[in-house]
């Protein structure tokens, strides 16, 4: 089993940008953590990180056939963007939605999530073990769905 794991603009300045919301961690440890957290479900994963949307939604694309589930973190593309839903829906691969903070608690205009009409899941607010919940009740989900 192979999972993509899809994160969106910005993170890759972790550690860097709004601490008090997103922590001290940089984006390489939200990368080894995630390949740990895989490795202990028996994944494979494959991560990308990208700030331009065109190029998130090539890679869902480019998923298709290929890997076996999605986790994503389309970050500010959460509120914003039908091209990485209908990305998403035309592939029709598993996905759970991740962020790290709460963003049911946040800004208003953060309160709509456009990647949820289609992710089986939601987690927030979990901080970087969002992704690691996320990636074992996805194993778990397409176990129980084969």
């Amino acid at each position: 089993m192979k999972f993509l794991i899809i994160n969106g603009p910005n993170l890759n300045m972790l550690g860097l940008r709004e601490p008090a919301i997103y922590g001290n961690r940089n984006y390489a440890t939200l990368c080894t953590l995630c390949e740990k957290w895989c490795a202990e479900a028996g994944v494979e994963c494959e991560i990308f990180q990208s700030n331009h949307e065109g190029a998130l939604v090539d890679k869902i694309q480019e998923a298709f056939g290929k890997v076996d589930g999605i986790v994503i973190n389309p970050a500010a593309y959460t509120h914003t963007s039908v091209a990485i839903l209908d990305a998403l829906k035309s592939v029709a691969i598993p996905t759970v939605e991740v962020h790290i903070s709460k963003v049911s608690e946040r800004e208003a205009f953060r309160q709509i999530s456009f990647v949820s009409y289609y992710a089986a899941r939601t987690i927030q607010g979990m901080g970087f073990e969002g992704y690691g919940e996320a990636i074992r009740w996805l194993k778990a989900y397409i176990d129980e769905n084969k």
